[in-house]
């Protein structure tokens, strides 16, 4: 497939370096990371299953993505580094929930985004 492009080389030096100076302002690292955490299907599942049910204990975690106990643990852990979800104690059990409405509303507009984009193929 061939990408459309310019025929001619034209820049407009003012606007690209007063573009350039808004895009140098984007926390791009931690916006990176946030992405690269979320990439992982399986902990995309998990934080999807968190806006499904604002709390779950690790083992409805695990049921509830289809992986077991230690593979949920080691997922929550990289988003609780993350600061993507957060946890309470109760007892021996440890809920999760999300730490920021935020994460759902990502979630929710990238499924959001895919479906649309399926639709408009089809």
């Amino acid at each position: 497939m061939d990408i459309p492009r310019c025929e001619t080389i034209a820049i407009d030096e003012q606007r690209a370096s007063e573009i350039g100076q808004v895009v140098d302002t984007i926390p791009t690292l931690e916006i990176g990371k946030l992405f690269k955490i979320l990439s992982d299907a399986t902990r995309l599942r998990i934080v999807y299953a968190l806006t499904i049910e604002e709390e779950l204990c690790v083992c409805d975690v695990s049921a509830s993505v289809d992986c077991s106990i230690a593979t949920a643990s080691h997922h929550l852990r990289s988003l609780l580094k993350q600061g993507l979800v957060k946890f309470r104690k109760e007892g021996k059990v440890v809920y999760y929930s999300l730490d920021d409405h935020h994460v759902s509303s990502l979630v929710h507009m990238a499924m959001e985004h895919v479906h649309e984009g399926k639709a408009v193929r089809e």
